[in-house]
């Protein structure tokens, strides 16, 4: 019995790790937070950058020679930029696209 106790305990700590994993990937900006970025971005007009052979995913990384711009709404941490016509959010300690906005 202790046998298998031991490795469920095992397993659940596998799982929570990977949980834990994904939720640090996952933005989580309010829903009115979700407009007023998507507004501030659109109101821009920044200009789209072109990135031959880079696939643009949540999880891509952007070189560093894409400039980011901040978004001047309160409580948001991520930067902005726009490739190939999508505006990105991207973290700026990683440079990882975020999330795509539409």
């Amino acid at each position: 019995m202790k046998k298998y106790l031991v490795s469920a305990a095992a397993g659940f700590a596998l799982v929570a790790g990977i949980c834990a994993s994904f939720a640090e990937d996952v933005v989580v900006l309010k829903p009115e937070q979700q407009t007023v970025v998507r507004e501030y971005i659109h109101k821009q007009k920044l200009a789209s950058v072109s990135l031959l052979g880079v696939e643009l995913n949540i999880g891509t990384a952007l070189p560093d020679t894409v400039e980011l711009h901040a978004i001047d709404v309160p409580d948001v941490r991520y930067k902005y930029t726009v490739v190939g016509d999508h505006a990105v959010l991207v973290d700026p300690d990683t440079r990882k696209v975020v999330q795509i906005v539409e």
